[in-house]
């Protein structure tokens, strides 16, 4: 194997974020746009289906979530086998393929049929190409530096989700709901695929890596059994990440009707739907980089139950400069969260084989935006919207505690050798 691969590596291949840092900045600036495409809903489009479609349940509000959610968790399940077959920089142009029609099937939009199809579309946009951009960073760097990379990728993805909810609300507070903010989506979309064509495929970065460690190639549904009982670390990351997702899409799609319901205004839930994500996305930089040094468990620990804690006292809340801080406190418990379980699961992976599990993390996490959506909206219709938020504190709280008990004190470090 390790004499295979040497032969038809090209000399300058190499893992490490210096020697790679082009290619990694590149794809940082692809997932901006990527980010600004889901962005662009999470202020606007909660309003939206009571506003013009005249949609009072918050369970059939929220139906364009769990649309968005089935669709990515899919496309995130076989984008790993995918890859190993077409090449991740296929299926990253082919997500881009997906995202195009959105904005514009939303700007002709004549019912809520329409909104729910254009979150399909959106949820396998989102999953092939913020997955392979995911993929293709952690090829790049090798191991040792895999929770920065990932901190910096979940960085400008959600820093650009904040930029556009933020935007998003202010063309909607001056213009209407529709269709002024959409025609972002429009710029994103087509800025985003012609970056996309400058990427290099990162097929030759996987060989390198994995070449001391002798073959890999794992199954699909090896990976799926691995990933969702098998193996406890895995496992672990799995049912922490469905539940921080979860609690995800509460606060996107229960959360702004709250806020109206209370009074605030389209600006005001315009920056509240923008702090979450914001100092989410600001924060991973660091956070990966801590993973790197102090472990994975600790912070998912302590970030589950930051998040648990802000999300119920938010549930109560009326003040905006009180949701201000506690929507922004939710977003650092998720920075601890979010590039770490990544880390966790691509530290436990055989590098031909990470894709794969990933991919599986991916769809368990995902899984939890229609969970959450579902669920959110059945209990605001039973009880109220505050009662639909207190209920994702207490799972949050309580995935925490599980990881507490399955991920590992320390790096899983079985294929953690090697690169720079």
């Amino acid at each position: 194997m390790q004499q295979n691969a040497t032969t038809i590596l090209p000399q300058q291949v190499v893992l490490g974020l210096g020697a790679n840092w082009r290619q990694f900045a590149l794809l940082v600036a692809v997932n901006c746009f990527v980010g600004s495409m889901v962005g662009l809903e999470r202020s606007v489009f909660p309003l939206l289906a009571e506003a013009e479609f005249g949609v009072r349940s918050a369970t059939a509000a929220t139906s364009f979530i769990a649309t968005f959610g089935v669709a990515k968790a899919f496309a995130n399940l076989a984008a790993g086998r995918l890859a190993s077959r077409f090449s991740k920089r296929r299926l990253l142009l082919a997500g881009w393929a997906f995202g195009l029609p959105v904005p514009w099937l939303l700007v002709l939009a004549d019912s809520w049929g329409w909104v729910v199809a254009a979150n399909l579309l959106l949820g396998l946009n989102q999953g092939l190409t913020w997955s392979m951009t995911v993929n293709m960073k952690v090829d790049l760097v090798g191991p040792r530096r895999r929770g920065l990379a990932l901190g910096l990728n979940e960085a400008a993805g959600y820093m650009s989700v904040a930029a556009a909810a933020y935007l998003s609300g202010e063309v909607a507070a001056a213009h209407g709901l529709r269709p002024g903010p959409l025609y972002l989506g429009i710029a994103f979309s087509a800025a985003g695929l012609a970056l996309s064509t400058l990427v290099k495929d990162t097929t030759a970065h996987v060989r390198l890596e994995a070449a001391p460690l002798g073959a890999g190639g794992t199954s699909l549904l090896a990976a799926f059994a691995d990933a969702t009982w098998r193996r406890r670390q895995l496992w672990g990351a799995s049912q922490a990440g469905l539940t921080n997702n979860l609690n995800d899409a509460v606060l996107w799609g229960i959360f702004p009707i709250l806020c109206a319901r209370r009074g605030f205004s389209l600006e005001e839930i315009g920056l509240l739907a923008a702090a979450y994500p914001l100092v989410w996305g600001a924060l991973q930089p660091a956070t990966g980089a801590l993973a790197d040094v102090a472990g994975r468990k600790p912070l998912v620990v302590a970030g589950m139950a930051v998040q648990a804690i802000a999300i119920w006292l938010a549930a109560g809340s009326t003040s905006f400069g009180g949701l201000l801080v506690l929507v922004s406190t939710v977003g650092i418990g998720t920075a601890l969260v979010y590039p770490t379980l990544l880390a966790a699961v691509s530290d436990a992976a055989h590098p031909e084989d990470r894709a794969s599990l990933l991919g599986v993390y991916r769809f368990w996490r995902d899984a939890g935006a229609i969970a959450g959506a579902l669920l959110g909206g059945a209990i605001a219709d039973a009880a109220d919207l505050g009662d639909a938020m207190r209920f994702v504190a207490l799972v949050t709280f309580a995935a925490g505690v599980v990881a507490a008990f399955t991920l590992s004190p320390a790096k899983d470090r079985a294929y953690a050798g090697g690169g720079s």
